[in-house]
């Protein structure tokens, strides 16, 4: 498979995830979280699927599309854990989490996954999901929609 066939199969693998996850939270209390803006694509998405909720956006810089520009008070700029810590501090809880961080290095992104799957655990709402690209450790993984191939991307619920 080529890497732009790869890509096309992780855009359709977001759109039909956070689509599906959408539905599964309706009647979960919470807010929703991007781990990782990049180009804001995603971001985006979420906003439209998820109008109500309040999306908190983590990310190292900003340095998005102009019109998938977070509201200041929902960017939290800068590494991942104080971030997440911070979050945690404020009570916040999600009911659905976005997780997209990643080097494009496989270990990295495991080991990356694995350290910070504590602190997303911890601001998760029981029951909530979190979608990731990336393996996550201390969740429930679960089968997302048939659409997705089960290695292309990665469901769990929050305990």
């Amino acid at each position: 498979m080529s890497r732009l066939e790869s890509m096309r199969r992780r855009l359709t693998a977001q759109i039909d995830g956070i689509n599906w996850a959408a539905e599964k939270i309706e009647a979960l209390e919470g807010d929703v979280l991007e781990m990782g803006l990049g180009n804001g694509r995603t971001y985006d998405h979420l906003r439209q699927e998820l109008p109500g909720r309040r999306i908190w956006v983590i990310d190292r810089i900003l340095k998005c599309h102009p019109s998938c520009v977070p509201p200041e008070e929902d960017f939290l700029e800068g590494e991942a854990e104080p971030m997440l810590t911070r979050l945690a501090q404020d009570g916040r809880k999600m009911a659905l989490a976005h997780y997209d961080f990643g080097y494009g290095i496989k270990e990295k992104d495991v080991e990356e996954g694995a350290r910070l799957s504590p602190l997303i655990a911890a601001i998760m709402h029981p029951g909530g999901l979190i979608l990731s690209q990336q393996p996550l450790v201390g969740f429930e993984q679960i089968c997302g929609p048939d659409t997705i191939a089960p290695d292309r991307y990665l469901f769990y619920r929050a305990v």
